[in-house]
């Protein structure tokens, strides 16, 4: 009896089943773009320490901006089968959400390339979220990174995907 599941062929390995960065050379660039998003839940001592008069580190969200938008250009750095990529933009944002004292942190990156800009988008809310951990956890140590996904993508021969979460916004 055939299985109704479609076989998925995973691009960063080869015919053996050993890791390979994927050869894009033949590929031509499109204009790509990709957001991702990470929550930080801090709780009520933490959420305090956001503003930089409450925070011996200084301003919080400005320095986690930062590293979110340094990180990104680093992320084959992070991710060792990822290819160096040179990218147009990258927008990261970090929304407080007093309701539930957490920080929403939001990036989009675009660009020109022969490859997707997904993990860079990951990476800069990765890096945003723990830099935002690291200025405020002198206040509390139990704040909480995550989830971090991916929101939507844009460009390439897989075309446009957009996330169920965000389609039901």
């Amino acid at each position: 009896m055939k299985s109704s599941r479609r076989t998925t062929k995973l691009s960063h390995l080869d015919a053996d089943g050993a890791a390979r960065m994927v050869d894009v050379s033949r590929k031509g660039g499109t204009v790509r773009s990709a957001t991702a998003r990470a929550m930080v839940t801090l709780g009520p001592r933490a959420f305090a320490a956001l503003d930089a008069s409450e925070n011996a580190k200084g301003d919080a969200l400005a320095v986690s901006r930062v590293a979110g938008i340094t990180a990104a250009k680093r992320t084959a750095d992070w991710i060792p089968l990822c290819h160096p990529l040179l990218f147009d933009a990258v927008d990261l944002s970090l929304a407080r959400l007093p309701a539930v004292q957490a920080v929403e942190v939001v990036a989009t990156v675009r660009g020109t390339g022969k490859t997707g800009f997904e993990m860079e988008a990951m990476v800069a809310v990765s890096a945003a979220a723990l830099t935002l951990y690291d200025m405020c956890k002198g206040a509390d140590k139990g704040i909480v990174i995550g989830p971090v996904e991916l929101l939507a993508k844009s460009g390439g021969k897989s075309g446009d995907w957009v996330s169920k979460r965000r389609k039901g916004k």
